[in-house]
């Protein structure tokens, strides 16, 4: 046996020693629990975010998961559930900020459809039309003013009736200018422009249950957006989807994207056919918005042949016939003059509804009228709208068609009605297909921060965040 010894300084650099390693081990395995921690909560929150709503994906392009999982009954819960479920069951989680598909006038939407629109078509899709804005409105405001000639033409009748003459005795003459204008004003545009092949749809939806109408659900907190979203290529593109996804009372190309994605097997009966017409005009029926998009294009087009009459010697003198005739007929002689522009306006009208019975024919309007491309003589408006009328429209090669009027349209509407709007009918569409799941465009989340809690070692926790959304 032999006697060993250490002094008191080794002893005290072995103590010293010993304690920087087990700090070493134990500062690693707290960092490996940190790491581990992270690891299952980016796990989790990329498996939640990996059960976006199918159908949404398939139908619109766009990413999102239905907070409610097809109940109709959104907890934030849900998602810390699910977190849970897919590893984390050890740790809180606190939603600090989430965004919801409908939030800041469908903000998550337009940013999903442009990328999209981006990826498939190009920016080039809609280079052709950035020229055209400027003309789209100025042709605006010429149709808005054509509302006081309509005015003028009504004024013109009041005056003759409250002068105790009656029209009906220029209709039983055969000599009635203004017959197409009193149609509209009585039974509406489509009396007079609908194609005998076209059957007007009766679907009726309840407004209180769409997207762009009830309370909606708000997200909170604050992420990254797209800088240029209502920029005039960006609602371009935006425009330019909504036309190839949704259909329209002519029939073109929304219609067969929409049959389409309709699968193989029965196409599902969609709450309205007209939808394009409702992202323009948000009114509860099929008709209503189909005659505010014709009233809107009539008061375009009639624009424009007005401007035509107004610089055609021709139709001047035609017109001054007319009017020669009319006041013979009603015994006032004096109001020639005033009648020959209330026929001017009437003979506009009139041509206006043969360019809108074109157009839902799926042909093209002439964008300028002249003496060749000019459809309605002056004998044709005496019949337009009786029993003799039956002429259709001819189709304008180069002219403009009823998808590039309600390209016009579109890109003159408010952007964040038409962003709404066009939630309202993805939201119900699915609804419709989905017979039994219930889908609220305001519970679907986009975007989502959480704080994470989790237990280290002992009483030590750590808390980090964790981000994820959809670009």
């Amino acid at each position: 046996m032999r006697k060993g010894e250490i002094t008191a300084f080794l002893s005290i650099v072995f103590v010293l020693l010993l304690s920087f390693v087990m700090g070493i081990l134990q500062v690693s395995s707290v960092q490996r629990s940190k790491s581990i921690s992270r690891l299952a909560a980016d796990r989790a929150v990329y498996s939640v975010f990996g059960e976006y709503h199918q159908g949404l994906l398939e139908k619109y392009h766009v990413f999102a998961v239905d907070g409610s999982y097809g109940t109709g009954r959104y907890e934030e819960d849900n998602l810390i559930r699910r977190m849970h479920y897919y590893g984390t069951g050890s740790m809180e989680h606190e939603i600090t900020a989430v965004q919801y598909l409908t939030d800041n006038s469908a903000q998550a939407f337009r940013e999903q459809v442009l990328e999209y629109m981006e990826q498939r078509y190009g920016v080039s899709l809609v280079r052709d039309y950035t020229g055209m804005t400027a003309r789209w409105e100025e042709q605006e405001v010429q149709g808005n003013g054509m509302k006081e000639e309509q005015e003028n033409v009504r004024g013109q009748i009041e005056s003759l009736e409250e002068r105790g003459q009656d029209t009906e005795e220029l209709t039983e003459s055969g000599e009635n200018p203004f017959a197409c204008v009193e149609q509209i004003e009585k039974k509406g545009i489509l009396s007079l422009v609908m194609p005998e092949e076209m059957t007007l749809s009766g679907s009726v939806i309840d407004l209180d249950t769409q997207t762009s109408y009830r309370s909606l659900r708000r997200g909170r907190g604050v992420f990254p957006a797209r800088k240029e979203l209502d920029g005039p290529e960006e609602r371009l593109l935006f425009n330019e989807y909504i036309l190839k996804e949704f259909e329209n009372a002519a029939g073109t190309e929304g219609q067969e994207q929409s049959e389409e994605n309709a699968g193989e097997e029965g196409k599902t009966q969609k709450s309205l056919s007209y939808e394009v017409e409702y992202i323009l005009s948000g009114k509860e029926s099929d008709k209503k918005n189909l005659e505010s998009v014709l009233l809107k294009i009539f008061l375009i087009r009639m624009a424009l042949n007005y401007s035509f009459l107004m610089n055609d010697s021709a139709k001047q003198s035609e017109a001054e016939t007319i009017a020669l005739t009319v006041s013979a007929i009603l015994l006032m002689p004096e109001a020639s003059e005033g009648i020959k522009q209330a026929v001017l306006a009437a003979w506009a009208a009139g041509e206006s509804v043969m360019d809108l019975r074109a157009l839902l024919s799926g042909k093209r309007a002439a964008l300028v009228k002249n003496s060749e491309n000019w459809q309605l003589t002056a004998a044709a408006l005496f019949r337009l709208g009786s029993a003799e009328d039956s002429h259709n429209g001819t189709d304008a090669e180069g002219g403009m068609s009823y998808e590039d009027y309600l390209r016009m349209l579109l890109f003159l509407s408010d952007p964040d009605d038409t962003a709404m709007r066009t939630v309202d009918r993805a939201e119900e569409n699915l609804v419709s297909e989905e017979k039994g799941k219930r889908l609220y465009a305001d519970q679907c989340i986009t975007k989502l921060e959480i704080q994470n809690t989790a237990g280290l070692y002992g009483e030590i926790t750590y808390e980090f965040p964790v981000c994820f959304g959809y670009q």
